[in-house]
């Protein structure tokens, strides 16, 4: 044993000779010595008696990785001896690194021993040590507990009182700064085990750690923020510890951030937690009136010179940027995407109003980055009240003399023109000659001031993709721009960017592309060519995405003809360029070409597959972070198990292109399968495995991904059953009924509102699609069920459903929420009458009896408009889905509906209009009696002045309902004039269904009462046959209005002939069009 450890003493010193040929042979010796038994009292030996001090502390690290491996099979009179030999070895080390490393190795003997229940002596040393006069040696026992708790904290959890006392006078040691930093490092590694007896001690703590964290800011500020950990830890595991001090922890966090004589990291990291703090716990945030400081500090930090944060920024937006005016600016976002608007914009405004007039360029930056972080959160109450005053704004600093302010105004009116749709387009006329004149400016300079350029592209990008059809006009002018970058610039992200504006302007106009199709196509073959620089490969890879989003929207037969050869295409690059965001890219490419032809796609879907599961089983572009970053580390077995050194590491983290990846390559299964149907059978069960293995995925993103494609492989694999002929659908239930809980599981349980949303989405999906199959597994209807009153009350956790005081949940109730919390709650809402059509409407009637309280209690007096709006329409939709089932509840609803036809809002009125129309179309004889003062409150709506178009067409939409249930209850001679008037609908398309239905019956019925309008009637036939698609007419209603027209003017020619002579020309010909035709 001597003589080995004398080889291994000789192997650790050459690992420390800095010649790469000497560490290599030495390693390879070391993974041989490291397979002999003897291995463990070879490194103890070297640990005690090597006279080198970095070979002992080697032996250590060696050693405690051995042990975290081999200690349980070591026998126990062996243990016993090495127990005690470490406990000396604390005591007798003199160098300091070798102690703290034999420290570690005390702590991953007491992670197995403690658990047995064993090793006494450990607590006895700790004990004399934490309680020593001498400050040294209470340091080293602080800083030793601090290491038992990080490997032992649940074996510990008999000790946590004595503990919580121990830390308690720790926490007041103002001899030394180290027992109290050690202190508050154990308590972060025993937070995720702490229960609810010990949260109140833990509570008492709280107001010392911050005193310990103040003295830390101002004597280390490195150790400041890793006591700052305990707050993230706090927050991750049980944020409920903090609120009695919230507001104590939110001030000093505020101290710290908006302090420059802080590090920037030390100031991000007060603001992570700031962020954190608001979105976890919004309504003690809302209620301690703790918002006009926080915004006070955070604009003030959005509004801080560069100089003042020893760094160059220019926009504000980039929080990867590591400054504190940028992660200020994701604290605002966070608050408006939590906090209801009507309490966030009072006193932000009082902050903005006054910056955006400054004479200080910042101050007019942070002003515009606040409006553009605000688009998000508060997209509704912008849009009613503020829009156009905010673009005004924007549009003004767009020819500001400062460049900062010019680029923070740029991604203003990005952000606005992504999320204020559709109210942002009706200004494309303003803003799209700025835009064009912004463009011609920075294009002028590009070579100087590549940041501007980047975001006038940004801003136009956004802006023209969500205009739809209004960008025709504008199209020659903006393709003869970007075609002439293309053709003329020499900088490779000018490029990248206009090829990129291409895709948006593609999305916007569609089919409007073709005559610019050749000529693009042609630039896109140069740039998919190999790439010689990284910088070409951004350019290829933004090519491949464009080259998607064409075929997608081009029109299958323009781009049929390359289908094949996209494909062929991805294949090769993903085979020669081994890069995420190509990948990427080129998966989403096979999804837009599955859209044009699933047959091109068809026999390279093995391969295809293949890839993209790979990139979902990835574990490239993972970071795993050690515990100890300097400790020297190696995998000493080349076949030992992956987890040895588990211990060791911390987290880990994912570069985002990966992630990136991993996300559209699920989006790209889901898509391809929809698309092929019954060809992607061999692969969807592995598909499907690995996609919901996705669903509990760390990155909210994939997550959100993971459900979106789990639902729709689910619907994919029925409908290729439905069109093969297979009736028994039982071997779908084995996809549906895992989906269906862990969706809803997903519902209840994820912190992440945007994965919620998703999953209520994608249930609802999946219950339209599959129907009552959907429900037929064991606990599937009772756990939708409960999500969704989890949701309506507001015990979901991402609705902050940790809460102890029920005050809180009334006081949400009462308006009092943010606009996305309104969100989930409306998706919950849209999943109820997916349900109830799944179900049936006497199998779903118990439920709506349940639901119905807790609608009704959205539209109350204090309800804010979207409440009333989201109950009335939840509601409707409802009796829609049920039918004639809902005959019981008409006594409960008419009153309901009456009393909001008076409401002040459009939507709310419109949405009771139609629901009113529903109940009086299947309300039975119970409804009946009631027609007549329905129909006069209805016609009191019709005459409001300026009635909104929408009102009007739902009143249309609900008196054609009433005559096509109960004619003989309706006096026709007042309301069928009435209805003629009203056509064609101006808004809600979606009723031309029942209004055609019902007035196609009537002139087939020759009806009396209409038969005198027949003039207007054709004039608003001819209107929508001649443009259908402004009239949101489909092809089946064009069509019953063609047979109609045919039938009327063979039975009464003469009079027909007359009345087209009455009608102006334009009109009677496209009657006669339609008559003659075939």
């Amino acid at each position: 044993k001597a003589g080995m450890a004398t080889q291994l003493e000789d192997v650790l010193a050459r690992l420390l000779v800095p010649e790469s040929a000497v560490i290599q042979e030495a390693t390879t010796e070391l993974k041989q010595a490291v397979k002999d038994p003897a291995i463990i009292d070879s490194l103890v030996t070297v640990l005690t008696q090597s006279a080198d001090p970095k070979i002992r502390q080697l032996a250590a690290v060696l050693l405690r990785q051995r042990l975290i491996k081999l200690w349980p099979q070591i026998p126990l009179p062996q243990r016993t001896s090495l127990k005690q030999l470490f406990l000396q070895l604390l005591v007798l080390e003199q160098e300091h690194i070798v102690r703290n490393s034999t420290v570690q190795i005390v702590s991953v003997v007491a992670g197995n021993e403690l658990a047995e229940g064993g090793w006494s002596e450990l607590f006895v040393f700790l004990n004399e040590h934490c309680k020593s006069r001498d400050i040294r040696q209470r340091e080293f026992g602080f800083y030793l507990l601090s290491a038992v708790t990080d490997t032992s904290g649940e074996q510990l959890k008999t000790n946590f009182q004595s503990l919580f006392r121990l830390f308690g006078d720790a926490l007041l040691d103002r001899d030394s700064k180290l027992v109290p930093y050690y202190t508050i490092k154990s308590l972060t590694h025993l937070v995720e085990h702490t229960g609810e007896e010990e949260i109140r001690p833990f509570q008492s703590l709280i107001p010392n750690v911050l005193q310990v964290i103040r003295m830390l800011l101002q004597e280390d500020e490195d150790q400041a923020i890793e006591a700052m950990e305990l707050f993230d830890e706090l927050v991750e595991c049980d944020v409920s510890i903090i609120v009695p001090h919230l507001k104590d922890v939110l001030e000093f966090c505020l101290e710290v951030a908006v302090s420059t004589s802080f590090s920037n990291p030390t100031r991000v990291k007060a603001l992570s937690f700031v962020s954190w703090l608001t979105r976890l716990k919004k309504k003690t945030v809302q209620k301690k009136k703790l918002l006009p400081k926080l915004l006070t500090v955070v604009f003030s930090i959005m509004a801080s010179s560069p100089d003042a944060e020893e760094g160059e920024e220019e926009t504000g937006e980039d929080v990867e940027s590591g400054l504190p005016s940028s992660f200020a600016s994701q604290v605002l976002d966070t608050l408006a995407l939590y906090l209801p608007p009507e309490m966030l914009f009072p006193p932000l405004m009082q902050l903005v109003e006054p910056a955006s007039q400054s004479q200080n360029a910042y101050e007019r930056k942070a002003a515009l980055i606040a409006l553009a972080v605000l688009a998000e959160g508060c997209r509704d109450f912008i849009r009613q009240r503020y829009l156009k005053a905010f673009l005004q704004g924007i549009c003004q600093a767009l020819s500001d003399v400062e460049r900062v302010v010019r680029n923070a105004a740029m991604f203003a009116l990005g952000q606005f023109s992504i999320h204020l749709q559709p109210d942002i387009s009706n200004y494309g006329a303003d803003i799209l000659p700025l835009l064009f004149d912004c463009l011609a400016k920075t294009t002028a300079v590009a070579a100087d001031d590549q940041l501007g350029l980047t975001k006038t592209y940004y801003a136009l990008e956004m802006f023209c993709e969500n205009l739809g059809d209004k960008l025709l006009p504008y199209l020659p002018e903006l393709m003869s721009r970007l075609f002439a970058v293309l053709d003329t610039s020499t900088h490779v992200h000018e490029r990248e960017l206009a090829i990129s504006a291409i895709g948006a302007t593609s999305n916007a106009v569609g089919e409007g592309m073709q005559p610019y199709f050749p000529r693009l196509i042609d630039h896109l073959k140069v740039y998919l060519a190999d790439p010689a620089s990284e910088e070409l490969l951004l350019l290829q890879t933004q090519t491949l995405d464009t080259l998607g989003v064409v075929a997608r929207t081009i029109g299958k037969d323009v781009f049929l003809p390359l289908a094949e050869e996209c494909i062929r295409l991805g294949l090769a690059l993903i085979d020669r360029v081994k890069d995420p965001d190509l990948r990427r890219c080129t998966y989403g490419l096979f999804a837009s070409v599955s859209t044009v032809s699933g047959d091109s796609v068809a026999p390279h879907l093995s391969t295809i597959v293949k890839l993209m599961l790979d990139s979902l089983r990835s574990k490239e572009g993972v970071v795993t972070h050690y515990a100890d970053s300097s400790n020297i580390s190696f995998k000493l077995d080349d076949d030992e198990d992956e987890d040895e050194l588990e211990e060791d590491v911390i987290g880990h983290t994912v570069e985002n292109a990966y992630l990136e990846e991993k996300e559209d390559a699920c989006n790209a299964l889901g898509e391809i399968a929809s698309r092929v149907g019954a060809l992607f059978a061999p692969f969807l069960k592995e598909v499907y495995a690995e996609i919901f293995e996705l669903i509990e995925y760390p990155a909210a993103n994939i997550r959100k991904a993971a459900v979106t494609n789990v639902s729709r492989l689910c619907c994919s694999f029925h409908d290729s059953l439905v069109q093969s002929g297979v009736t028994d659908l039982s071997d779908l239930q084995q996809f549906v009924e895992p989906a269906i809980v862990a969706l809803m599981d997903k519902v209840r349980q994820d912190r992440d509102r945007g994965v919620v949303m998703a999953s209520l989405e994608a249930i609802t999906d999946l219950l339209k699609q599959v129907k009552v199959t959907a429900l037929s597994g064991d606990g599937s209807l009772d756990a939708i069920v409960m999500g969704i009153r989890h949701v309506f009350e507001l015990k979901t956790a991402c609705q902050d459903a940790e809460s102890d005081d029920e005050s809180e949940d009334e006081f949400l109730m009462e308006g009092n929420q943010a606009e996305y919390d309104g969100v989930v709650i409306e998706l919950a809402g849209d999943l109820l009458p997916a349900l109830a059509s799944a179900l049936g409407g006497q199998l779903f009637a118990p439920y709506f009896a349940g639901f119905l309280p807790l609608l009704l209690a959205r539209n109350k007096k204090s309800s804010s408009v979207a409440e009333k709006s989201f109950a009335i329409g939840t509601i409707s939709e409802l009796i829609r889905s049920v039918g004639t089932t809902i005959k019981p509840f008409v006594k409960h609803l008419l009153p309901v509906f009456s009393s909001s036809l008076k409401d002040s809002d459009d939507e709310v009125r419109s949405n009771a209009v139609f629901g009113l129309g529903l109940l009086a179309m299947y309300g039975g004889e119970e409804i009946v009696r009631h027609y007549q003062s329905i129909l006069q409150a209805l016609m009191t709506v019709l005459h409001i002045p300026s009635q909104a178009p929408r009102v009007v067409d739902n009143v249309c939409a609900a008196f054609c309902r009433m005559i096509a249930s109960h004619p003989e209850a309706v006096q026709q001679e007042e309301v069928v004039p009435v209805i003629v008037q009203c056509l064609p609908l101006k808004e809600d398309h979606e009723e031309n269904s029942t209004v055609f239905g019902c007035l196609l019956q009537l002139l087939q019925q020759r009806n009396p009462q209409l038969m005198p309008h027949l003039a207007s009637v054709l004039s608003v036939f001819a209107q929508v046959l001649g443009n259908p698609s402004s009239y949101g007419v489909d092809d089946e209603i064009q069509r019953n209005i063609v047979v109609v027209l045919k039938d009327l003017g063979s039975c009464f020619q003469q009079e027909v002939q007359t009345l087209l002579s009455s009608l102006p020309e334009e009109q009677a010909s496209i009657l006669l069009t339609a008559m003659s035709s075939q």
